[in-house]
């Protein structure tokens, strides 16, 4: 994966840089380190750009294309890069792809972070203010003052860029004013579709992770009712196993008091004829002893 980051100052490219070069394990290409340590390591390319910088000069194009060149030969660059500062003209961008036509290599895409430049400058006043209100000082190149300066030398040196590669179908545009993460997402998202670069195996594509979180939220909701539903089906069944679950002593108890309370009316009844049929029995009884004792006397 080859990229360029294009943005105003302020527009966060260093903090997107830093997160792609993280996730997929491409390098960071800066100009300003790039010539350092090209310097510092004295090869030819470096040496001229050493002597250009310590006389106060600009370097030329040929020579940061030379020390590309040679940047992007060295093996952790093999799997990719983005680079940081380079091209900021039209000149640069023609020079940068000769270079990697001579390599075989394709530029991916140019990502342009676009932004809002009143916010930065209303961003930029907020943070100094925050910063002299706390008492410390505020840094020479992060006032409103400067930021004007450079958004002006971006509007007309690098925004021309803008064009170059839109016309190439290189460019992709992204809302630079969402927050850090949803601009890594958007980024991230353009690239895959564009067969930049491939989902991790451990991350799910972002499409495909929101459906699983709605898929377990939905199982988990269906459950819960599912759980509540069978609950209050259970209770009439719970309510009978209580009454069956009664001790046999205590059903006992209850048929013999019921069988009893059934038997009262009727011993009372048999009691009350045996009583009549005895009042009966001894009033024929006495109705016979006075017709005997009449017979006699007479």
């Amino acid at each position: 994966m080859r990229l360029i980051l294009l943005g105003p100052p302020g527009s966060g490219k260093g903090t997107q840089a830093q997160r792609l070069v993280h996730r997929h394990g491409i390098v960071q290409l800066s100009t300003g380190e790039m010539l350092r340590a090209a310097a510092a390591a004295g090869t030819p390319v470096g040496l001229q750009a050493k002597e250009i910088m310590a006389n106060g000069g600009l370097v030329p194009d040929e020579v940061v294309v030379g020390i590309i060149a040679d940047r992007i030969e060295e093996p952790d660059a093999k799997k990719g890069f983005i680079l940081d500062g380079f091209p900021r003209t039209v000149p640069q961008a023609e020079a940068l792809d000769e270079l990697l036509r001579k390599k075989h290599l394709k530029l991916d895409a140019v990502v342009e972070l676009r932004v809002n430049e009143s916010a930065l400058l209303a961003r930029v006043e907020k943070r100094a203010e925050e910063t002299r209100a706390r008492g410390e000082e505020v840094r020479l190149d992060d006032t409103p003052e400067v930021l004007t300066k450079r958004l002006a030398q971006y509007r007309s040196l690098t925004e021309p860029l803008i064009h170059y590669y839109s016309e190439r179908r290189k460019l992709l545009t992204v809302d630079g004013m969402m927050t850090i993460e949803h601009v890594t997402r958007e980024i991230n998202r353009i690239l895959t579709a564009l067969g930049a670069l491939e989902p991790k195996e451990h991350e799910e594509p972002e499409s495909a992770s929101k459906a699983s979180r709605t898929a377990k939220k939905t199982a988990k909701r269906t459950t819960r009712k599912a759980a509540e539903s069978a609950s209050l089906a259970a209770k009439p069944a719970r309510k009978a196993a209580k009454g069956a679950s009664k001790p046999a002593s205590k059903v006992k108890a209850a048929k013999k008091a019921a069988k009893k309370t059934a038997k009262q009316p009727a011993r009372k009844t048999v009691k009350k004829a045996a009583r009549r049929a005895a009042r009966a029995a001894n009033a024929r009884k006495g109705a016979k002893g006075s017709k005997k004792a009449h017979e006699k006397a007479s």
